[in-house]
């Protein structure tokens, strides 16, 4: 199946100064922070202890560098969310970021619940394109 979409990342911006996404369907409102700078997706602890039954726990873990900038191992999981109407499986590691996540909620109001990384970002083709204030997918999915 192609999916083209453009989703506008503009109110996020203005709003908070990040690239914020919001899922849809079962697991509705969990709030992903676009960051093109990580090179893994994150679901926070706390939002993997309430829907744990909506993952897979994958075997191993990852050893990543947290929001702090230490790092850490982490256990990896399979989820899927939906955006647009389109739902999109990876895996994810489960991070406790408790500290740097209230810091964000108290600057911006928002609270995030996880990072969408180059990993996928790559795996679904999707462009983030600044100049436009859109992310935009023209691939298959």
């Amino acid at each position: 199946m192609i999916n083209r979409f453009s989703f506008p990342i503009e109110y996020g911006l203005e709003k908070t100064g990040l690239p914020l996404m919001l899922t849809s369907g079962k697991l509705k409102n969990i709030c992903f922070l676009i960051d093109t700078g990580s090179t893994h997706n994150v679901l926070f602890d706390f939002v993997y202890n309430h829907f744990k039954d909506e993952f897979k726990l994958l075997e191993g873990a990852y050893r990543t560098m947290g929001i702090e900038g230490h790092y850490k191992e982490t256990p990896i999981i399979e989820a899927t969310f939906n955006f647009e109407g389109i739902d999109y499986t990876s895996t994810f590691s489960v991070l406790d970021a408790s500290d740097a996540i209230k810091q964000v909620q108290e600057e911006t109001g928002v609270q995030i619940h996880g990072v969408l990384g180059v990993q996928f970002l790559i795996e679904n083709k999707w462009i983030v394109d600044f100049e436009k204030l859109e992310i935009r997918s023209n691939g298959k999915v």
